[in-house]
C-alpha cells in the first residue's frame, strides 16, 4: 500500500473514534451541568450529540490529521462546553461531578467498544476487519482521553476535581494555575520530550503519564471482558 493509501486507511480507522470521544466528552459535561442547575451549555446548544456543534477546527480536525500523517497516531479535543459554576446548586461539589462526566463517558465508550469487538470479528471480510481495527482504536483512544483529562492541571478535568477537593484557600490559589495550564501541558508533555530527545536524555513525561497508563487500562478492559 502506498504512503497516501496508508494515511487514508489510518484516517478511516481513527476518524469515528476520535469524533465520538471528544464530542460525547463535551456533551456529558454540559448535560451534568444542566441537571445540576446550570443551563448555560443547554442554551448554547451544546447538549446536542451532533458533532458539528462541538468541533474545534484545530483540535478536532487539523491536529488529529497532522498527527496521523506524522506519527500514525491521533490525539484531539473539542470546543470546551461553557459552564457557569455560580449557577450550580452546590458549586464545589457539582463542579467535580461536571468534570468527572467527561472522562467517565470516555471510559463507558471504551467498554462499549470492547463489548462490540466479538460482533465485529464475527462479521469478517473487509468491513469486519475495518470494524475490528476501529473498535480497538475506540477502546485505546478513549482510555487515553480519559487519563489525559484527569491529569491534575487546571483547566483539565483532573485539575477541576482537585480544585473542588482541596481546602478553600488552597483551592483558590491552585485554580489560578488555569491561566498557565495550556502552557504547562504543551511544555511538559510535548515540547520537553522533544528537547529531551534532541539532548539524548530519553525523558518522556507523555509516555510515562499517558501512553503507558492508557495501555494498562486498554489491556485491563479487554481482560475484564475476556477479550485480551
Amino acid at each position: 500500500m502506498s504512503g497516501l493509501g496508508e494515511t487514508i486507511a489510518q484516517i478511516a480507522v481513527w476518524a469515528l473514534p476520535v469524533l465520538l470521544a471528544v464530542t460525547l466528552h463535551e456533551a456529558a459535561h454540559g448535560y451534568v451541568a444542566w441537571i445540576r442547575g446550570d443551563d448555560t451549555a443547554k442554551k448554547a446548544g451544546r447538549l446536542s450529540l451532533n458533532p458539528m456543534v462541538h468541533i474545534d477546527p484545530f483540535g478536532t480536525i487539523v491536529l488529529p490529521l497532522l498527527l496521523i500523517v506524522l506519527t500514525g497516531f491521533a490525539f484531539g479535543y473539542a470546543k470546551p462546553v461553557p459552564v457557569d459554576v455560580r449557577r450550580l446548586y452546590n458549586p464545589r461539589r457539582d463542579m467535580i461531578l461536571v468534570a468527572l462526566a467527561g472522562p467517565g463517558t470516555n471510559l463507558a465508550l471504551a467498554f462499549l467498544g470492547a463489548a462490540l469487538l466479538p460482533f465485529a470479528v464475527a462479521i469478517g471480510g473487509g468491513f469486519g476487519n475495518w470494524a475490528v481495527q476501529m473498535l480497538h482504536v475506540m477502546v485505546f483512544f478513549n482510555c487515553l482521553i480519559a487519563i489525559f483529562n484527569m491529569l491534575p492541571i487546571p483547566p483539565l478535568d483532573g485539575g477541576r476535581v482537585a480544585v473542588g477537593l482541596l481546602p478553600y484557600d488552597l483551592a483558590r490559589h491552585y485554580a489560578k494555575l488555569e491561566r498557565y495550564g495550556f502552557f504547562i501541558v504543551i511544555g511538559g508533555l510535548f515540547l520537553l520530550p522533544m528537547l529531551s530527545r534532541e539532548l539524548g536524555l530519553g525523558f518522556d513525561p507523555a509516555r510515562s503519564l499517558l501512553l503507558v497508563p492508557s495501555q494498562w487500562l486498554y489491556d485491563g478492559i479487554l481482560s475484564v471482558l475476556r477479550l485480551g
